[in-house]
């Protein structure tokens, strides 16, 4: 296959990008995803100089987060203290921005294949030439035009892209949304993520389109070296399911009451929503049982509101334990009019442990908050300006402490559980979900998805079947209007309420799995993956050098 230079290389880039988006959720459109890939690292091969490169890399970027997020746009409909046009401007402006790391990721690619070009290649014009000039080649880093480097090159853009995955989750608190991996749950080859994580299954997404881009070019040789680890993987996800559920395992039930983000806050409803998550939790049985309700389920201060306890309290059975999403509020003393007086200071979005007895058993804190959604960064600055946190109030959020596993008692025969939690957005970050000195049974991840239009709440679904599938795990998830699911230590989907759609959920808890590789040593391996890949193109440049 001769290669044919795009005639328009930056339109393309930014529509290659657009179209990439489309590996996700809903649309898991996975083939097009591998085949803009496969198109992206042509462009950056034919990128004139480092400066193209990055441009092209970011252009894609740009397309590819515009369309994978427009969901965020949905959420500014729900804050009238900003116009909610606004919203398309933000998806805009927030894509200008993730766009740097694919960006980054083709310049680094770029700069490293052409500084292995100059090591070999001069060391070979050294050895061989008797000319006092090397050739352009040599002097540029660039093979001649019949020689293609396309695999050496895939293998550097797979472990900087990687990289930029990284960092793109943890610079600046981080967004981790759509990492490339995620695209791949449906092959069987997100296995690999019990190995080297989400960010090592985004570079194997890199390794099939540079694969295709060889086979292609009827290179079969090397397009064959990269795909067949990649078809045993997909085979070993495909015939690797999760343990059974045994008999006697702990009851759950998920309750999903369908109330809209547009609902949430009304104090006239309030009694409505809360009479129909009492109605969807049933009536106690003899058997006991774990209930999930969503994030910010009600709007009490569980820890100060003894009659709301007393509340949930009458909704248990002898041994049922509730889970339930709530505020933990903080006050300072003030002055006004020269009289002391509290004022609310901050807030913690939290998760409650309620027994039959009206008692708290335990409780989580947020950690990982959504800036602009529960706290205003710079807030001296942009407050004056008309901007606000989404969720409504005055303060923002506090973080909380991190992972941590709270202990479900042993009742009524039932042994004694550890349950981590994710709230929402949390469940999103690889490798930083799980207490590892107090691993968890199953992780709790109470969200609140009406945020986030149609899209949003299957990716943060698909998500958080990769952070069950990298650590082992089984993860319930309960959402006000979906999707609601429990989710088996493999990744797969026991059960699920659709979106918009009021019911519940009862099953067996799922077990976990003895810890992954990954979940034993995190986000190490992935580096040492990417590390690897590296280091694979130093003989791939020498036989270059020596032709």
């Amino acid at each position: 296959m001769k290669d044919i230079p795009a005639r328009f290389p930056k339109l393309t880039a930014l529509l290659a990008g657009f179209a990439a988006a489309t590996g996700f959720e809903p649309l898991k459109l996975w083939p097009i995803t591998l085949a803009c890939f496969a198109l992206l690292i042509l462009l950056i091969e034919q990128a004139p100089d480092r400066r193209s490169a990055f441009l092209r890399g970011w252009l894609f970027g740009v397309g590819h987060f515009t369309l994978g997020l427009n969901w965020i746009a949905h959420a500014f409909t729900f804050q009238d203290a900003m116009p909610h046009w606004f919203g398309y401007g933000a998806v805009v402006l927030l894509s200008l921005y993730l766009a740097f790391y694919p960006g980054l990721a083709t310049l680094a690619a770029r700069w490293l294949y052409h500084l292995q070009n100059n090591v070999f290649l001069r060391r070979h014009w050294n050895e061989t030439s008797d000319s006092r000039q090397p050739s352009p080649a040599v002097r540029t880093g660039l093979l001649p035009p019949q020689e293609h480097a396309t695999l050496p090159f895939t293998l550097l853009f797979a472990a900087c892209w990687l990289a930029s995955e990284y960092l793109r989750a943890t610079v600046f608190t981080g967004f981790a949304w759509n990492p490339l991996g995620v695209t791949l749950l449906p092959t069987g080859m997100a296995i690999a993520s019990t190995l080297i994580g989400t960010y090592g299954l985004g570079a194997l997404a890199i390794l099939a389109s540079g694969a295709l881009l060889l086979a292609l070019r009827r290179q079969f040789r090397p397009a064959a070296a990269l795909i067949t680890p990649l078809i045993a993987l997909t085979l070993w996800g495909n015939l690797s399911p999760a343990p059974p559920t045994p008999a006697g395992a702990p009851k759950i039930r998920v309750v999903q009451p369908n109330i809209g983000q547009d609902e949430k806050y009304s104090p006239e409803l309030e009694q409505a929503h809360f009479q129909t998550l009492a109605t969807l939790s049933g009536t106690p049985r003899p058997a006991p049982r774990l209930i999930f309700w969503p994030e910010a389920a009600i709007p009490a201060y569980l820890d100060m509101e003894p009659d709301w306890r007393a509340r949930l309290a009458a909704l248990l059975g002898p041994g049922d334990l509730l889970m339930t999403g709530a505020t933990k509020v903080y006050f300072k003393q003030v002055e006004k009019d020269g009289v002391p007086e509290n004022a609310l200071a901050g807030a913690n979005n939290s998760l409650f442990v309620v027994n039959a007895q009206a008692r708290l058993l335990g409780r989580y804190d947020k950690s990982h908050l959504v800036p602009y959604g529960e706290y205003l960064p710079m807030r001296q600055i942009l407050q004056p300006l008309g901007l606000s946190r989404l969720v409504p109030g005055a303060v923002d959020f506090w973080p909380g402490p991190g992972p941590q596993s709270l202990a479900l008692p042993a009742t009524l025969g039932r042994p004694p559980l550890r349950m981590g939690v994710q709230i929402c957005y949390e469940i999103i970050f690889s490798g930083q979900v799980v207490d590892e000195a107090n691993r968890p049974d199953f992780l709790f991840n109470p969200s609140n998805d009406a945020w986030f239009g149609s899209w949003g709440p299957v990716q943060h679904l698909a998500q958080a079947r990769l952070r069950a599938l990298e650590e082992g795990i089984p993860i319930i998830r309960s959402t006000p209007t979906g999707i609601s699911a429990v989710v088996d230590a493999r990744g797969h989907i026991l059960g699920s309420i659709g979106h918009h759609r009021a019911g519940f959920l009862d099953t067996a808890l799922p077990p976990a799995l003895p810890p992954t590789i990954f979940a034993r040593f995190g986000n190490l391996l992935p580096f040492a993956f990417a590390a690897l890949l590296v280091l694979a193109c130093i003989p791939l440049a020498r036989l270059r050098g020596s032709r």
